[in-house]
């Protein structure tokens, strides 16, 4: 009698972390999508971005969703399928929060192709999903079992809220995190037109100038300015250690994603190389700010 009642009890406790984990979700879609769910050019983009190329998009979210939801998912995940089922809900979420806030604000209206509809939920879906996850990690922190979690995360921690070097034992890891934190960021800014008017103007003295910045400031909020979270550095350690090892293939990291998103919003389309060169500069400068970000926050 007192183990079914137990079970039932565990069962209750489960079922109520899980819809504080959405609730969290949902909050995150709304906070981190909000930015770009009333952004016009984005409105604009889902009505005549290339098919096949948002298609490209919303796949390559796929993976991304399922390794960070491993990462930091609505609960603590240890299979696979686990992260699966968490990334299907975040793009759950996502794809909710978006028809609904571009409902509300009158740009999705019933007389609208279908296509057209489709197209600005589904680019939208995308920052809101990654928001949905990233709630957890930003927002979480008041229930019993997160308390126990962010100690345990402290403990770990050698005061300060820095990170000792040693817990980036996951190379990959720490790469992939940068690429979330530069896509998110760039899917904020890059649809604007801004960006490819500061390419325009800019020198190729500028554009070195924005290289050694961004490369500066990525290595600075990550080792130097003392942020929560910031990793710290052995003596042993020589500094050029992470320098070489993790801000350069950082900035790298960025460039690319860079890259990919001004192709994916047809940014690059009939443009010179010296062109999609200097707008991936421009592009990689707030990828690099998101990217560092997200090694502090991740």
């Amino acid at each position: 009698m007192n183990g079914a009642r137990a079970e039932r009890g565990n069962d209750v406790g489960e079922s109520r972390d899980f819809l504080i984990g959405l609730g969290r979700g949902a909050a995150g879609a709304m906070l981190f999508g909000i930015p770009m769910l009333m952004t016009m050019e984005l409105w604009q983009l889902g009505f005549y971005i290339e098919r096949w190329r948002l298609f490209l998009l919303l796949i390559a979210n796929i993976p991304l969703l399922i390794l960070l939801a491993h990462r930091i998912g609505f609960e603590r995940t240890s299979t696979a399928a686990e992260a699966c089922r968490d990334a299907t809900i975040a793009y759950g979420l996502g794809i909710i929060i978006a028809a609904a806030v571009l409902i509300m604000l009158g740009d999705i209206k019933p007389h609208m192709p279908l296509s057209e509809m489709l197209g600005k939920i589904a680019i939208q879906s995308v920052p809101a999903s990654i928001g949905a996850l990233l709630g957890r990690s930003q927002l979480g922190g008041q229930s019993g079992n997160d308390e126990h979690e962010d100690d345990r995360e402290e403990d770990e921690g050698q005061g300060g809220g820095a990170v000792p070097d040693e817990i980036s034992t996951s190379y990959s890891r720490e790469l992939f995190l940068m690429a979330v934190g530069a896509l998110f960021l760039n899917l904020n800014v890059a649809p604007t037109e801004e960006i490819i008017l500061i390419a325009y103007k800019m020198t190729p003295w500028h554009a070195l100038v924005t290289i050694g910045l961004s490369i500066a400031i990525m290595h600075g909020f990550v080792y130097a300015v003392a942020f929560k979270g910031t990793h710290e550095i052995s003596n042993e350690t020589p500094w050029w250690h992470a320098f070489f090892r993790f801000t350069l293939p950082g900035y790298m990291v960025a460039m690319l994603i860079s890259l990919y998103v001004l192709w994916t919003f047809g940014r690059l389309d009939d443009t010179a190389p010296t062109q999609m060169l200097m707008s991936a500069i421009v592009l990689s400068f707030p990828g690099a700010i998101g990217a560092a970000a997200a090694r502090l926050i991740l």
